[in-house]
């Protein structure tokens, strides 16, 4: 006889939310005879009551989803801008938000890392400079399906905004500003629906898949005041859409501030910007834009790996920094490797400090590229930029072994993989400062360098995503003179 449920997918209940776990999952408990039944809620917070699916249910806990918010936390205030799925914590005051990501992450560090009192080696939180209108890059998504949000009914239609949180098919319209991005770009959002809609070629139908207009994507500089801009369709309207006039369109919007706007062909089935099967044609202006942080100026196109909120990144930088140049980084024969670089922002900020070589790794080619162009508009001369695999890399390069005083790495979301890590620690560099954008990885892979002879010093938190339950880790790691290491550093 099987273990009896409590719930069923699809389930629809009531709760109050008691608690947070990291990441953002609100916490309540039922008590039952058997003891406590614990309910997990995505992009809850303590004190709301709230409707709730459930979307996975085991014997002693639930994972479900947020329908509604029936009544608000006591701490909640009243949004002046149009509320979106992606900023599930902008009605709570950001020294709220700080203080529960500051709490989770403490704690999941006791849980997964194994550290007795991490709040020892914790030395503070560092905030955005701006909480709202942040964000350098925002993606919209077309639909032929829309959520309505005055009464939470789904409408065909044509849309553009962001997708319904909980799916993938159905957009909510934005037609107002978000306070998350640019106040003119968002404001306008409205004019480009009602312009690709009188085009007379239909939104995308996720679940058909089939339609014309997929994404409309947006990337501006703070420096220049300039932006990039994608409009990302299928081939099926070939013939139908005019390039010309939707240029037109865009510079009578936004006039001078239009940089470059690509056209995308994107034939894919699945809901990504990025097509594996298909091409970027530049249909006015150029394709990258230039930001600067700590003084150097960055190219970066539209697919390219940029930090997000770039004012909050300088601050985020300036602590890798720190941690890196703790001690002297090196002789001109030390090797200073900066893992998962993306565009070699902070390769070039390392390469000011060193007299030596610099190496940047990231598998993206076109980061790279991005990565060069700037190293050479800042006229670096000792930093060298590869695209590969970080792990191939490792083991292509052995001849590094022992010339890498410092190491610094900025992993994906999904973290390092177990084998990649050993390359890693192979290398046997005296610091590593990994910078994490998801402290449950980092956190288990303190545990795993631990075991290897590499003991966590110190570490801070970065907020570089207001009112949603993101947040950044920068981490020191120094290497125990004399400890023998789990893994075989001969392999």
């Amino acid at each position: 006889m099987g273990r009896q449920r409590m719930f069923r997918k699809g389930h629809v209940l009531e709760a109050e939310i008691t608690g947070l776990a990291f990441g953002g999952k609100g916490v309540s408990k039922i008590t039952t005879d058997k003891g406590d039944f614990t309910i997990f809620a995505q992009n809850t917070f303590p004190g709301q009551t709230v409707r709730l699916q459930v979307s996975r249910c085991k014997r002693r806990y639930a994972e479900c989803r947020l329908m509604d918010v029936i009544k608000p936390a006591p701490e909640e205030v009243e949004l002046q801008y149009q509320p979106i799925p992606g900023a599930p914590y902008a009605t709570f005051p950001i020294g709220v938000q700080h203080k529960y990501k500051e709490e989770t992450t403490i704690e999941l560090y006791k849980r997964i890392a194994g550290l007795e009192n991490p709040e020892q080696l914790y030395k503070g939180f560092v905030s955005s400079p701006n909480s709202w209108y942040y964000r350098n890059k925002m993606e919209y998504s077309f639909s032929s399906i829309l959520h309505n949000i005055d009464s939470g009914e789904k409408e065909d239609g044509f849309g553009l905004g962001f997708k319904h949180r909980g799916t993938w098919w159905a957009v909510e319209n934005l037609d107002s500003d978000s306070g998350l991005f640019d106040k003119q770009i968002e404001s306008d959002l409205i004019k480009i629906r009602k312009w690709c809609e009188a085009t007379g070629l239909p939104a995308w139908h996720p679940p058909k898949r089939k339609g014309f207009y997929r994404f409309f994507v947006v990337r501006r500089s703070l420096a220049e005041d300039s932006l990039l801009i994608n409009i990302v369709t299928t081939s099926e309207g070939e013939g139908q859409f005019v390039p010309e006039e939707f240029v037109k369109f865009i510079k009578e919007l936004w006039g001078d501030r239009v940089a470059g706007i690509l056209h995308t062909i994107n034939d894919d089935i699945g809901e990504r910007v990025e097509a594996r099967a298909g091409a970027s044609t530049l249909i006015f202006g150029r394709e990258r834009i230039t930001e600067t942080l700590h003084g150097l100026k960055f190219d970066i196109s539209l697919s390219s790996f940029f930090q997000t909120n770039p004012q909050s990144a300088e601050r985020l930088y300036e602590e890798v920094l720190n941690f890196a140049l703790g001690e002297d980084l090196g002789g001109k024969d030390a090797v200073v490797l900066d893992l998962f670089c993306g565009t070699g922002t902070i390769s070039q900020l390392l390469a000011k400090e060193h007299s030596g070589k610099v190496i940047g790794v990231d598998i993206v080619e076109s980061a790279i590229e991005d990565a060069r162009i700037s190293a050479q508009r800042n006229d670096f001369t000792n930093i060298e930029f590869y695209a590969a695999d970080v792990g191939k890399f490792l083991l292509e390069y052995p001849e590094y072994r022992g010339k890498i005083r410092t190491l610094v790495m900025d992993p994906p979301r999904a973290g390092i993989s177990s084998k990649t890590l050993r390359k890693v620690i192979r290398l046997q560099a005296d610091r590593m400062v990994y910078v994490s954008c998801n402290p449950a990885t980092q956190a288990r892979d303190i545990a795993k360098l631990a075991e290897n002879g590499y003991k966590l010093t110190q570490f801070k938190l970065v907020d570089q995503f207001p009112h949603t339950s993101h947040v950044e880790s920068v981490a020191l790691f120094e290497r125990i003179d004399g400890f023998i290491p789990k893994i075989d550093l001969n392999r």
